[in-house]
């Protein structure tokens, strides 16, 4: 069976506010998780009011003004936008869904992977389905199961009665009519923090949903059930067996998850890179060495490591590229970068002395996860490198590197793929100095140089006007073809994610070495071919070689915008525009040259007039295979 991807924002509440207040302005934080419908389910004491709109959240509200939100009175309820997978994206396949006495809401993130046996099996019983997705089955099922046997009248084990049923990667929340100051989820691989208030509580898949209200938050882990009430929270099992939850405090505010005056979530963090990279690197060198967040791998693992796979998806692969040059160059270890989606299923040769270094902004993404699992299956260490505390990859690692960007809202990741990058560097030095092969001094001036690049990203921010205004000029482009050498590779690669994941448009890009064994048939008259430059002191040779290969592509009629270092002085006969960038050194020239990609990828979305923080059919985390 075809497993599917299914990425939703999930809200629900127990307290003391107006509870429709409340999901929906967690909603409007979460929307970056779906956007193909939103609805919501509140508990007034009598009955459960539900409403749901096919579209953006703002249909919803529309909604909800038409029939009068007076009909949403109440303290407790939940909410959901949807990123559509079983069923098309119309209002009868919007979440919530109940039973059919709507009694029951139920609201759903992941996949069931099991529902048309389940499916069938209620339909024998005489069920009649109202939409064409999976959750459905779970309201009735639920349902069943509050009416019938032992977990009768108690929707805590009710719950916990059909999640053990289900297969599949999933995060359900749940309310009742009759119980409507209770509120009860349950998770398997699939995102769900509880928010902890003064008289109130939260769950959600983000605690962006809940920032305004509280910091303190309660890791869930695999398994696991909460149910939620005004005065606190306790959590099982499945089978009903007390479980421990770790509580956490959010390193940011509300202010971080707001736009800040800024036209999109994504030109606000590209703006934030700056701040993003200092974070990561905060607290990381201290009595000469380099020091991972939470590390249960010990010094002399990591000296017997002789092999390194960096394991990662989208945007986080590029990275793992980048890190690819830096750890072999300075640990002399081969390092393999490998799509975790094909990670496990080629049968990778890992043992105790291999290092899997998992990348995932999320924490969360599914192919990432199996594949760390895959990996200590055959007794591989990993190391994760996340942007969010507490989730389900660096908990299930032996050690872990936090990125400390701060949320990333948008879905074309910016801050937190420059984050990595620089994180990346920091476990290649760590390898290095564990491995003795950098000397301490030589690791103190890698990490001071890379303390460097904050300010040099400021620089690259400040001129960017011009990269816009070449977005505007070229919005009309059909192609965009991104070349680059040695690490300049890597970021033509993310260069051309950008520009397919914001303005829809055919981008490619290609290692420049290959441009004559195919590539080259693509050149047309006028077509825009962006090359990002090496330094010509760093390394002389490639520079060389791309200018060979701009001459090439201008001699077919391209039109050249190449990225170059301040003072390149030989580049400019070659340039049809030239973008400036600081010289850096070699290895970290990704953190500089991304970012006038990033700024041209989005200026052309916004002239073709797209929504550059919700790009079409995409949704920011990918929490199932």
């Amino acid at each position: 069976m075809a497993t599917l991807v299914r990425v939703c924002g999930i809200v629900g509440y127990v307290g003391h506010r107006p509870a429709l207040d409340v999901v929906v302005n967690g909603l409007k934080r979460l929307e970056y998780r779906g956007y193909d419908s939103a609805g919501v389910a509140i508990g007034t004491g009598e009955h459960l009011a539900m409403e749901r709109k096919a579209g953006r959240l703002a249909n919803l509200e529309a909604q909800l003004d038409a029939v009068g939100r007076a009909r949403f009175a109440g303290t407790s309820g939940m909410g959901h936008t949807r990123w559509a997978t079983h069923g098309a994206p119309v209002d009868r396949n919007s979440h919530p869904h109940s039973d059919t006495a709507g009694v029951i809401a139920v609201v759903h993130n992941g996949i069931i992977e099991n529902f048309a046996e389940l499916r069938a099996e209620l339909e024998s019983r005489g069920v009649e389905m109202a939409s064409d997705t999976d959750t459905e089955t779970t309201a009735h099922l639920i349902a069943l199961a509050y009416t019938e046997g032992e977990t009768k009248a108690d929707l805590a084990a009710s719950v916990r009665a059909v999640a053990r049923r289900l297969e599949g990667a999933f995060t359900l929340v749940i309310t009742h009519a009759e119980v409507p100051d209770l509120v009860v989820a349950a998770r398997r691989s699939s995102p769900l923090v509880v928010g902890v208030g003064a008289g109130e509580h939260f769950v959600a898949s983000d605690v962006a949903a809940f920032i305004e209200h509280t910091r303190e938050a309660v890791e869930l882990g695999q398994d696991q059930v909460v149910t939620i009430t005004r005065d606190g929270y306790a959590v099982t099992d499945f089978h009903g067996e007390p479980a421990s939850a770790k509580p956490f405090t959010v390193s940011w505010d509300l202010a971080c998850a707001e736009k800040g005056g800024h036209e999109y979530f994504m030109l606000k963090e590209i703006e934030e890179q700056p701040e993003a990279l200092a974070n990561t690197m905060r607290g990381h060198f201290g009595n000469g060495r380099v020091l991972l967040d939470e590390q249960r791998i010990s010094e002399q693992d990591l000296r017997d490591v002789d092999k390194v796979y960096v394991v990662a998806c989208g945007s986080a692969y590029h990275s793992g590229l980048v890190a690819k040059y830096a750890i072999e160059h300075w640990c002399r270890l081969p390092v393999e970068v490998e799509l975790a989606s094909e990670f496990r299923y080629r049968d990778p040769v890992l043992d105790r002395d291999t290092l899997v270094v998992a990348v995932s902004q999320s924490g969360e993404t599914a192919d990432t996860l199996e594949a760390i699992r895959h990996a200590r299956s055959q007794k591989a260490r990993v190391l994760a490198v996340c942007n969010t505390n507490g989730a389900q990859i660096p908990r299930e690692s032996d050690a872990v590197l936090y990125t400390h960007a701060g949320p990333e809202i948008g879905v074309a990741s910016t801050k937190a793929f420059l984050a990595q990058i620089a994180a990346n560097f920091l476990v290649g030095l760590a390898l290095a100095q564990a491995r003795g092969t950098k000397y301490p001094d030589e690791v103190a001036r890698e990490f001071a140089e890379l303390e460097a690049i904050p300010d040099a990203v400021r620089r690259v921010l400040s001129t960017v006007e011009e990269m816009r205004a070449l977005g505007r000029r070229l919005a009309d482009s059909k192609a965009v073809l991104f070349l680059g050498r040695h690490v300049g590779f890597p970021v033509a690669l993310e260069g051309a994610l950008k520009l397919k994941e914001l303005a829809y448009m055919h981008a490619e890009g290609f290692a420049a070495g290959e441009l004559k064994h195919g590539p080259i048939a693509l050149i047309e008259d006028g077509l825009p071919v962006v090359v990002v430059m090496p330094s010509p002191k760093g390394r002389a040779t490639l520079h060389g070689k791309l200018l060979s290969n701009i001459s090439e592509v201008q001699a077919r009629g391209a039109r050249t915008i190449v990225v170059a270092e301040e003072g390149d002085e030989r580049v400019r006969p070659f340039a049809d525009h030239l973008i400036e960038i600081p010289a850096v050194a070699t290895l970290l020239q990704p953190l500089v040259a991304t970012v006038p990609l990033q700024v041209f990828s989005a200026e052309i979305a916004r002239t073709r007039g797209y929504d550059v923080d919700k790009p079409r059919n995409l949704a920011k985390s990918v929490t199932v295979e």
